[in-house]
This record gives C-alpha cells, structure tokens and sequence, in this order.
C-alpha cells in the first residue's frame, strides 16, 4: 500500500485518513470478527480529536452521543457483541445502544474524555464506511412537466416502438412514464424517518439559496435536445437519457446541480453524482 496516499474517509465536515499499520504483536481478532468492519476498526489509527463532538460532563465522567440508524445497530455490536467489547475495551468506555428495533441515538459513557472521543470516532468511522456500501434509496431532480416536452418525448416513444417494431427487447416498458421525466441532480442513501425528514427540510432550505446564489431570482431555460447512453459499450446499454444544453453556453445548470451536492455532503447525507 503506498503510504502517501492512504484511503480518505469524509464524516460530515470531517476528513479522516485510514492508515494500515502491521502488527506488533501476537493479538487478533476473533473469527467471529474477521469481517472487513472488524479489519477497519483494527486498522484504523486514532487520530483522536473531539473538534465538532459534543463531549457532556455527568457525574464523575463525560458522555456523548452518536446519530446512528438502527439499520447499523448490528454493526455496532458485531457477533455476539465482539465488536462493542472491543471498542469499549479500548478506550476504556461503556456503550449503550437501542433495543433491536428500537430508534435513538448510540450513547458513550466514559471516565477519561480522550476515550469517549475516540470511541465516538471509531464508531463514526464504522458507520460512515458501511452507509458507503449501502445502496441509493432516494435522489434528487427536476421535474420535467412541460406539456410541450411531454409530448415529444410521447411522439419520439411511438416512432421508435414503430420503427423498431418486431426487434427483440424493444417494447413500451423500456419508456419512463411521462408524468415522471426529470433531471436528475443526484442520489442519496436515507436509512430512517429521521434522516428522510431531516433531507427534506434541507430540500425546501437548499431551494431557497439556490433561487438567490445561483439564479439570482432569474429563471434558467435548458434545451432538451438529442440522446446519449450511460455506458462506455453501445451493445451493452442500460440506460438512455436525453442530453441538456443551455443556448448562452454558461454553466449555469452545473452549477445548480453541483450545489446542490454539496449542499447535501456538508450535511452528512453522502449525496453522489
């Protein structure tokens, strides 16, 4: 592994780097945990640091919570509670986490402050890894309802099931519901209720800054002209959309989409192209 260049893992706001080291010693994971989650936690060097984590005084100690969708409550714990006892075991802290089906926060109890951060990073890091590998569950867009467009996209649907008529694959399921064109500006992962809401109030506040940073109140007029195919091999084409220009060649319509990823990233949703 080339140690310049070191995988990055973004938490939020936060930029970790996942450096391998080799072990020193004889000690090794359980079988039950040699799991590539397990792997990260063990490889994974703290770089402790609390900057951007609320660290609670109470009572003799300090606590501190991490959001965590229940979906990844299993990660947490690892078999037979491998991988809680590891983290607790480590930095010296107790873990209290929801009741299989249960929502809530994960909560880190711990007599040493430096502890309760770095378990805090190391199941922030755990979690951030996994969301990686879940798969899209929503995105965003732009509603194409332009009655004018609708019905090309009705006379273009028609002229291909008519001139493709007989060749095999080619049929009216392969068509968007007209009702449902769009542009799509990205995806995101949304594992709960919580982060659902949450998405959509950032939708409704990301509209509004949009409108006055980026449009400065004017509208932005696309043409929606020719087709292009989401694969580098034409005989192995799962998806066709069609293409979008802007007649005074500005950026304008990147520039929306771009801040509209961000826009979401900065809040932790993990929203990609």
């Amino acid at each position: 592994m080339d140690v310049l260049r070191t995988p990055i893992v973004w938490i939020g706001k936060r930029c970790y780097r996942k450096s391998y080291i080799e072990a020193t010693s004889n000690r090794n994971c359980s079988e039950e945990d040699a799991t590539l989650d397990a792997q990260i936690c063990d490889n994974y060097s703290d770089e402790t640091c609390d900057v951007g984590i609320s660290i609670e005084s109470k009572g003799n100690g300090y606590h501190a919570f991490v959001k965590c969708p229940n979906v990844f409550f299993g990660l947490i714990i690892g078999k037979r509670g491998a991988m809680k006892k590891k983290i607790e075991s480590e930095t010296r802290t107790q873990i209290q986490i929801p009741r299989h089906g249960q929502d809530g926060d994960i909560e880190i109890f711990g007599i040493d402050r430096t502890g309760v951060g770095s378990a805090h990073t190391r199941i922030t890091v755990l979690i951030g890894t996994a969301r990686h590998r879940q798969p899209f569950t929503h995105f965003i867009s732009i509603p194409v309802v332009n009655p004018s467009i609708q019905a090309k996209f009705e006379e273009f649907k028609e002229e291909v099931l008519q001139n493709c008529q007989g060749e095999e694959g080619i049929d009216n399921t392969l068509f968007q519901n007209r009702n449902k064109l769009h542009i799509t500006i990205g995806t995101l992962t949304l594992l709960d209720d919580a982060e659902i809401a949450k998405a959509s109030n950032l939708l409704e506040e990301c509209c509004t800054q949009l409108t006055s940073v980026i449009l400065d109140g004017c509208p932005l007029l696309v043409n929606i002209r020719g087709l292009e195919y989401m694969n580098d091999d034409p005989s192995a084409v799962d998806v066709l959309y069609a293409k979008l220009t802007i007649d005074d060649g500005s950026e304008r319509l990147q520039e929306v989409a771009d801040f509209g990823l961000q826009f979401y990233i900065s809040w932790s949703y993990g929203a990609t192209v």
